[in-house]
């Protein structure tokens, strides 16, 4: 009897699975052995899920009868998952292009930032900004990240720092994980920032008795669902204790702990997320030796940035150490107005020529571990069975040109695919 499917690829190159053995994340020895299948294929169920992935000749004899919706020749192409970036700042109003030639002159973050411009300026446009062109400059960004092969993102609020914008980002997040295939991880992040005319007492006081007890009505009424808390712990930001009264606030409602720690000064950062259990703490740039080993026995994931470090200029994550160590080990964009980047394979580019990370690595830190970090990699982040069906078929040979080639991934990029079904296809070009 015959079963209809919704997708077959086959007859590729390489398919890179990534694990296949339902690892949950990576350390240093499974980053470094990533398992790939030469000529292989995949079939994707109508559900969208993974059915099969094998050598193309065992797929062919398991499935003689069965029709597909669609079948891809993969002959000489390459399959790999759908690249996860788990650090984002997507919903904003109003560039920073002006902040940038400041930077470039010389001007530090902090400088910036005292100058009323950094995420102050984005506060004002975004509070002003009404939530259609907040939603049209989002989907366009995502639309943008889903091209350059990210099928799963982590969406930040963060630029209202008060209820009602900080609620709008949130809808708007919403709005978009109904209305474009591209899979969404949302993270409150209402304390980005401390608002103008507050002091760090009073910012946490309105987080903790005004804007969480709003959130929490609206996830108990299924008007929004938010999956992550953040908090900006940086000094002449949100300090040790305001930080972990919030963190521990947003766990006590369910959500997952995901937060911005030891970024431009070491402030026990790390520590203080592996005690509260968290599941990923971004920016690391100055973290301590006791903060990475902390990370590594509380399985802490650390989503490196290093578009931030590369643009602001900052010293490096200290990516090795972390590898050494035991910590799981991720990557995101960072994309926002201060780091404007969309593409997963430049930030992995980046990671190995200035964290001095491995290719494969970089592609474990951009797929199952990044998955790991929004706590999603029991559904995304490798190419296993009964896992959603989110790959990247690439015109080459060998996965490892989607690093190796800078920005060429416009070029490489042949599908994206999203649970089963073609969302890019970057057909060949006429020959003109």
């Amino acid at each position: 009897m015959s079963k209809n499917y919704r997708l077959l690829v086959k007859n590729a190159k390489q398919v890179v699975l990534i694990c296949n053995n339902g690892e949950k994340f990576m350390t240093k020895h499974g980053m470094q052995n990533l398992s790939v299948i030469e000529n292989g294929s995949i079939v994707i169920g109508s559900d969208g899920l993974i059915k099969a992935v094998g050598p193309a000749e065992i797929i062919g004899a398991q499935y003689p009868e069965a029709s597909f919706d669609k079948v891809i020749d993969a002959s000489g192409m390459c399959v790999l998952p759908g690249l996860v970036d788990a650090h984002t700042h997507p919903v904003w109003a109003g560039d920073r292009v002006h902040e940038f030639a400041m930077k470039l002159a010389g001007a530090t973050y902090m400088d910036v930032h005292r100058a009323g411009g950094g995420i102050h300026f984005t506060v004002e446009h975004t509070r002003a900004a009404r939530s259609s062109e907040l939603l049209a400059s989002l989907s366009s960004r995502l639309v943008r990240m889903q091209r350059a092969g990210t099928t799963l993102v982590e969406c930040k609020s963060g630029y209202g720092l008060d209820l009602q914008t900080e609620l709008k980002m949130l809808e708007v997040i919403e709005e978009a994980r109904g209305t474009l295939p591209i899979n969404i991880s949302s993270t409150y992040c209402g304390a980005h920032a401390v608002p103008k005319g507050k002091t760090v007492a009073e910012a946490t006081k309105d987080i903790l008795q005004v804007q969480l007890p709003r959130l929490k009505e609206q996830m108990a009424a299924g008007t929004l669902r938010v999956d992550n808390i953040d908090v900006f712990c940086e000094q002449g930001v949100f300090d040790l204790s305001s930080t972990r009264s919030i963190l521990q606030a947003g766990k006590d409602m369910g959500l997952h702990i995901n937060f911005h720690g030891d970024e431009l000064h070491p402030m026990n950062s790390a520590q203080l997320g592996a005690e509260l259990g968290a599941l990923a703490i971004s920016h690391l740039e100055e973290v301590t030796d006791q903060g990475i080993a902390a990370m590594a026995t509380a399985r802490t994931a650390a989503v490196l940035l290093p578009t931030t470090a590369y643009i602001l200029r900052l010293p490096q994550p200290r990516a090795r150490d972390m590898l050494e160590a035991g910590v799981i080990v991720a990557l995101g964009s960072d994309f926002n107005p201060n780091a404007y980047c969309c593409s997963m394979p430049i930030v992995m580019h980046l990671a190995c020529v200035n964290m001095r990370m491995s290719m494969p690595e970089a592609l474990a830190a951009a797929t199952i571990n990044a998955a790991y970090a929004l706590g999603r990699s029991h559904t995304h982040g490798s190419l296993e069975v009964n896992k959603h069906g989110d790959l990247l078929v690439l015109n080459t040979t060998r996965w490892e040109h989607l690093i190796y080639q800078l920005g060429g991934h416009q070029e490489l990029i042949r599908y994206v695919i999203i649970k089963g079904n073609i969302v890019v296809d970057n057909g060949k070009t006429m020959d003109l």
